[in-house]
C-alpha cells in the first residue's frame, strides 16, 4: 500500500507563497501522471496542475504563472510552489499519483491552504 502525505499548508496573506510537499513511501512519482488538485467546501475538486508522461505540466488556468509543480524522484517528493496566492487559492490541497507498479491512483490526506488577510 502506498502511502502519500502532504505538508506546507497553513494560512498566508494574500501576495504570500507557500510550497507544499508530497512525500511518498515509495517512489510512485516515477510514474506516468501524478498532481494536484483542491477543494473547496461546496464545490467539485478542482485539478490545479498534472506532471504527466516524460514530464510535460499542466495547469489550471486561475492558477498558470503563479504555481509551479516539480518533483523530486531521489526524494519520493512532489512539489507545488505556490506565488501570489489569492483567496480564491484556498482550500484543501490533495496530491495524487498514478501508481507505475500496481496502476492504481492513490491520494494524499490533504492539506489545508487559507489565504486571508
Amino acid at each position: 500500500q502506498v502511502q502519500m502525505v502532504e505538508s506546507g499548508g497553513g494560512l498566508v496573506q494574500p501576495g504570500g507563497s507557500l510550497r507544499l510537499s508530497c512525500a511518498a513511501s515509495v517512489n510512485i512519482f516515477n510514474g506516468n501522471a501524478m498532481g494536484w488538485y483542491r477543494r473547496t467546501p461546496g464545490k467539485e475538486r478542482e485539478l490545479v496542475a498534472l506532471i504527466i508522461g516524460a514530464g510535460s505540466t499542466i495547469y489550471a488556468d486561475s492558477v498558470k504563472g503563479r504555481f509551479t509543480i516539480s518533483r523530486d524522484n531521489t526524494k519520493n517528493t512532489m512539489y507545488l510552489q505556490m506565488n501570489s496566492l489569492k483567496p480564491e487559492d484556498t482550500a484543501v490541497y490533495y496530491c495524487y499519483a498514478h501508481s507505475p507498479f500496481d496502476f492504481r491512483n492513490y491520494w494524499g490526506q490533504g492539506t489545508q491552504v487559507t489565504v486571508s488577510s
